[in-house]
């Protein structure tokens, strides 16, 4: 029976389930010893400029493939089928004249969104296309429930980010968007390792929240009767390895901030941070812009990217000072006006009138020590921290400091931290005294960085929602 007979997706349900108490009774459902050796998109790239006749004379026999079959043209004596595994899509040609009669009606019976094994020969159609002749077939997984209409898709974007293994089924251009975000990230990770940085991991779990202004999560450990904290950021931890001897690191680490949901913040997401010592801030302000130049022309090809409604030239980066970009923008005041304000008033201005409209490339710095609570103080301005921050369009990509080596500064920093903290500030920083006796030993002077890997991969595939980069994006109930 075709399922177009069947009424609804309850009744498809109820007739696949049919179907598998029938694979049970013979023994055939859930099968695993089906080996594959090949993969679609390996086949095409081989074979596909071989014409049917010179594919006849080479006889290539022996080919393996498995995957989901995402269509079916089923016929008398001879059908085509679809497949698909996790390279594309392959097409096959089963018929009574390669396999046997039994199998040839089994084959029939089989469902869109069953994941089979084929075993066959390969040639070209009348129309060109490279298929396999099977000379046998197995059904490996039978699937109870239908797949998304490959016309519509999936209308539902909750149900994408809910049931993504749905929208990785039947969305090309949404499996992409992961593949390309693997291929940013090995791209970022290749360029620090060529230049001798070493990847290393730190804990997930604090005794006490650091490394970023931001609230965490707070969790239990039983055994040690004692709060824990999703760590917000792992430098404190890189920085220590710093004093340790290590002097170019690197994480690619998973982070967690006890934020509100948005296109822009997920509680959960991915950062890159490396620390180099004994560089400057030149330095490591054009090792970033080189580092996301190859990133984006690994997966682009060029370094003009769409992102949205913006068109970003990624060969051109500019610096800026924060304050001289919030005069240019707020026409009406003076810099005797900001001189009047506080750092974090300064830094609220800037981000209200100024952040979002920084589109092409721009680093900003010049940002008030105030609000940078582990940089280095500015040699001529000690107000200020050598610090900067990357925007790109309208967003930030990154932020990066010459790190705070002196113990006594650091510790005052920490206890005006803790004072904002007691004041009401649920995002101010706790006191490390293990981190002050860590520099107490010495740290040598470094520039650390961290980016934002979702936003960027957001900026590279031209995606507005953080939701679309991550598989499996925190939502509301």
């Amino acid at each position: 029976m075709s399922e177009d007979n069947i009424g609804g997706e309850e009744g498809i349900i109820e007739e696949r389930r049919k179907k598998l108490d029938t694979l049970r009774l013979s023994n055939k459902a859930y099968i695993n010893d089906f080996y594959k050796e090949h993969y679609a998109k390996n086949l095409s790239l081989d074979f596909s400029s071989n014409t049917k006749e010179e594919l006849e004379s080479k006889n290539i026999v022996g080919i393996t493939v498995a995957g989901r079959v995402v269509l079916r043209r089923i016929m008398g004596n001879a059908s085509f089928a679809t497949i698909r595994d996790a390279s594309g899509d392959i097409q096959i040609y089963v018929s009574k004249n390669t396999v046997s009669k039994e199998l040839y009606d089994d084959f029939k019976t089989w469902d869109l969104g069953d994941i089979i094994g084929v075993e066959g020969k390969l040639f070209k159609t009348r129309t060109d296309e490279l298929t396999i002749e099977a000379s046998n077939i197995v059904l490996i997984t039978k699937s109870i429930r239908p797949m998304p209409d490959k016309f519509k898709g999936l209308a539902d974007i909750e149900t994408r980010y809910r049931q993504r293994y749905l929208d990785l089924m039947s969305n090309e251009e949404s499996k992409k968007v992961f593949l390309d975000r693997t291929k940013i990230i090995e791209s970022m990770r290749g360029s620090l390792k060529s230049r001798d940085f070493i990847e290393v991991e730190t804990p997930m779990m604090h005794p006490i929240p650091g490394g970023a202004v931001a609230r965490p999560f707070i969790t239990k450990h039983n055994a040690l009767d004692r709060d824990l904290y999703l760590r917000i950021a792992p430098e404190l931890y890189l920085k220590r390895l710093l004093v340790g001897g290590f002097e170019r690191v690197f994480e690619i680490n998973r982070s967690f901030r006890n934020e509100g949901l948005s296109t822009r913040h997920n509680p959960e997401f991915t950062m890159l941070e490396y620390y180099e010592a004994y560089s400057s801030l030149d330095r490591t302000i054009e090792f970033t812009e080189s580092m996301i130049k190859t990133a984006a022309s690994t997966i682009c090809g060029s370094l003009n990217v769409e992102w949205g409604e913006d068109q970003i030239d990624l060969s051109n980066f500019k610096k800026e000072t924060l304050s001289n970009l919030v005069l240019d923008k707020n026409k009406n005041l003076a810099q005797s006006d900001l001189d009047k304000l506080s750092g974090k008033d300064l830094l609220d201005l800037f981000e209200e009138t100024v952040e979002s409209q920084l589109i092409q490339p721009t680093f900003v710095l010049g940002y008030p020590i105030e609000v940078s609570p582990l940089s280095r103080r500015n040699n001529e301005n000690p107000d200020i921290a050598d610090r900067f921050e990357l925007f790109i369009g309208g967003k930030e990509i990154a932020n990066g400091f010459c790190e705070l080596n002196d113990p006594d500064d650091q510790a005052q920093r920490f206890k005006d931290q803790v004072e904002a903290k007691n004041a009401g500030d649920k995002e101010a920083m706790s006191y490390d005294e293990d981190y002050i006796l860590s520099l107490e030993h010495g740290m040598p002077p470094a520039v650390g960085v961290g980016i934002g890997i979702d936003r960027l991969v957001m900026m590279i595939t031209n995606q507005s929602s953080i939701r679309d980069v991550l598989l499996f994006p925190q939502l509301k109930s």
